[in-house]
């Protein structure tokens, strides 16, 4: 696959900067342990947009907390000046349980809340949150290396990002009732009630349940290299500053659901 230079140099300069943040936020979170910034939970377009797309330009986030770190609240800045004609929604851990229990089914809820794992629940809230709304969905620690509006065409249903040899999951863009997102969410359903956990929150709502309804089905994709990357700016010490240990990667698979 020959990708576009331009992008790819977009690429390469975020994560030098990125390198950058990270370097100096060491020496600040010394300085000042306690300083943290807040993201907030809406925040208007800063242009208006060109033209109208069926992906609504909506940036989904979600985060056990928006008072975040240094390194956290550039990347969001980074989103926001990169994708200037978006929308920016942050929803928190106690605005996903309501708003699923308002806009989802009795089994669907019950599924969500017999999740333990913030990054499990997130994983069900997002293609919940896209299938009802559609938008943007992106883990806080990703970031656009493209404006989003040049990367997306009026009449896409979906664009999900291609990881190598799968689709992952920290990136999906959807109009709503998006087909393969309805599949999605019916897979993760089943995992909870069969307690088809396998490897753990990967397996259980993450991007295997994602793949696994997918299938062989053909759908509207993008390369990760030239559309969304992760850890740019921040890592795991500076997302979860504040939870240690927090990452879905440190949690025991056997507690991952509520008996």
């Amino acid at each position: 696959m020959k990708l576009p230079l331009k992008i790819i140099l977009v690429n390469r300069l975020a994560k030098l900067f990125g390198a950058l943040v990270k370097g100096l936020s060491i020496i600040f979170h010394f300085l000042f342990p306690k300083k943290r910034f807040t993201i907030p939970t809406q925040s208007n377009p800063l242009v208006k947009a060109k033209k109208d797309t069926k992906i609504p330009k909506i940036i989904w986030q979600t985060n056990y907390t928006n008072r975040v770190s240094l390194p956290v609240y550039c990347n969001y800045l980074f989103n926001r000046l990169i994708s200037p004609d978006f929308e920016y929604r942050y929803v928190s851990t106690e605005d996903r349980l309501t708003f699923i229990k308002e806009n989802s089914s009795a089994d669907i809820a019950e599924a969500y809340e017999k999740l333990t794992d913030g990054a499990a629940q997130a994983d069900l809230w997002r293609m919940i949150t896209l299938n009802h709304h559609g938008g943007i969905y992106m883990d806080i620690d990703a970031h656009a290396v493209w404006p989003i509006s040049k990367m997306i065409n009026e009449e896409d249903e979906e664009v999900f990002l291609l990881n190598k040899e799968h689709y992952t999951n920290y990136f999906i863009a959807s109009a709503p009732e998006n087909r393969f997102l309805t599949k999605t969410i019916e897979t993760i359903v089943k995992n909870i009630q069969d307690r088809n956990i396998g490897r753990g929150v990967y397996d259980l709502t993450g991007p295997a349940a994602f793949n696994n309804a997918i299938g062989e089905e053909s759908v509207n994709h993008r390369y990760y290299k030239i559309t969304c990357i992760q850890g740019s700016f921040t890592n795991e010490h500076f997302q979860y500053i504040d939870k240690p240990r927090g990452k879905w990667t440190h949690a025991k698979k056997e507690n991952l659901l509520k008996d």
